[in-house]
């Protein structure tokens, strides 16, 4: 463990886990306000929002993750000129990433949702619907509230994968944790399983009892039938 004895390497390893945890954290939040929607337009009775919730589930869900990182990268930054901040080239492959992420994660995120929807019995939204309320009305009020609840551990399970798919954008140049273990790796070759050890072990330190919290968040929250 000497390796991790020198403050540029711990600065190394603690700059890498803080561009994941933020990662994680703004793709999470675009890929649930995209997957609601996406969930929305899924149960629209309108076809062409039916259709396009479809096609956009089974292109993103089909396509690798890298493949969608490279094209926001060499497509939207470098073709098309989409700079997302012209300060800070790390901040721009930051923000890069978290479009990559959340319009890949909101198609799993979509049909999860999309789940929980299917299990709130029918018989509540014709009731919805008898006494007035609109389509938004329904799903905002009745149908969602209980679909959420019904999809806490899917949703848990997708969080921690999203988090472990953060590494992914290491692959167009931010100081992410694969890449600082690999630059570590790459100056102190003779330590290659201790510095392994220190990542994985840190991210089974934050991701196992995150799966037993969504798993307790699941059960306390459950839609008792």
């Amino acid at each position: 463990m000497d390796v991790f004895s020198d403050p540029t390497n711990i600065d190394t390893y603690v700059t890498g886990f803080l561009w994941i945890l933020k990662l994680t954290a703004a793709a999470t939040v675009g890929s649930v306000v995209l997957g609601v929607v996406l969930a929305a337009m899924r149960v629209s009775p309108i076809p062409v929002l039916r259709g396009f919730g479809t096609a956009w589930v089974n292109i993103f869900r089909n396509t690798p993750l890298t493949l969608i990182i490279f094209f926001c990268y060499f497509g939207l930054y470098s073709a098309l000129g989409l700079a997302l901040s012209d300060d800070d080239i790390d901040l721009n492959n930051y923000w890069l990433g978290v479009v990559g992420l959340s319009v890949y994660t909101a198609a799993f995120v979509c049909e999860a949702i999309r789940s929980g929807i299917n299990t709130v019995p029918a018989g509540q939204a014709e009731a919805a619907r008898a006494i007035g309320m609109s389509f938004f009305q329904t799903l905002t009020v009745i149908i969602l509230p209980q679909a959420g609840r019904a999809v806490i551990a899917p949703l848990g399970s997708i969080f921690i994968a999203l988090a472990k798919n953060s590494t992914i954008v290491g692959t167009i140049g931010l100081m992410e944790s694969s890449s600082a273990m690999k630059d570590l790796i790459n100056a102190n070759g003779d330590a290659v399983i201790p510095i392994f050890l220190v990542f994985a072990g840190t991210f089974a330190a934050v991701l196992i009892p995150t799966g037993y919290l969504f798993g307790w968040l699941a059960n306390r929250l459950a839609v008792k039938r």
